[in-house]
């Protein structure tokens, strides 16, 4: 027992002893830990000094800025480097390019908006807004009894509504409907809705 409690302590006592120790004793580390405060540069794993590249130099086994693009692999844009920009452009080249880039431009005249002349057709914005009714009253009447049992598949046959109001107007809407797509009356074809034309104008 005594023997099991003497090699304990001595394994303690070891495990005690100061990390980053050299083999020569702890004389030797606090040499080595005074070098390090004075400026001296070692590893923090295997306690041995490194050799630091003056600084502007490229590490060993480091490849140099320029050798990326004398290789002809992808290079970062030098625009920002004045030195770089100088030693190829001149105010000569930047004039040239400059006349250039105007050579391109391409003026057009603004010309007047077309007037409507009424033989176009239905609008369905100068409809939305000279109507006050909101979707689902009825304004019209509809005598169609089977109206609302054709109507859905009558809209299916349009790719947006307001295609199907507009159709709706050229065949006689709001007052007639023969396509069946204004069941309830309102003036509206299928789930078309004036209101966001109206709140645009407002």
């Amino acid at each position: 027992m005594r023997y099991f409690l003497a090699t304990a302590c001595f394994l303690a006592l070891a495990a005690c002893q100061p990390s980053g120790q050299a083999s020569g004793g702890y004389n030797d580390f606090l040499r080595d830990r005074e070098v390090r405060g004075a400026g001296g540069n070692f590893s923090p794993i295997t306690g041995a000094p490194v050799t630091s590249a003056p600084l502007g130099s490229s590490p060993q086994g480091a490849t140099a800025p320029g050798a990326i693009a004398a290789s002809g692999g992808p290079r970062i844009s030098d625009e920002q480097d004045f030195e770089a920009v100088a030693a190829r452009e001149s105010i000569e080249s930047d004039r040239e390019r400059l006349e250039r880039q105007r050579a391109q431009y391409v003026f057009i005249e603004p010309t007047s908006v077309p007037e409507r002349t009424g033989n176009e057709g239905p609008n369905i914005i100068s409809y939305a807004l000279n109507t006050r009714n909101n979707p689902g009253d009825q304004v019209y009447r509809r005598m169609n009894p089977l109206r609302f049992s054709q109507w859905e598949r009558n809209c299916s046959r349009f790719a947006t509504q307001d295609q199907a109001q507009l159709e709706f107007l050229r065949r006689g809407g709001p007052d007639r409907d023969p396509g069946n797509l204004d069941p309830d009356g309102d003036g509206f074809a299928c789930w078309w809705d004036p209101r966001p034309f109206r709140a645009a104008v407002r």
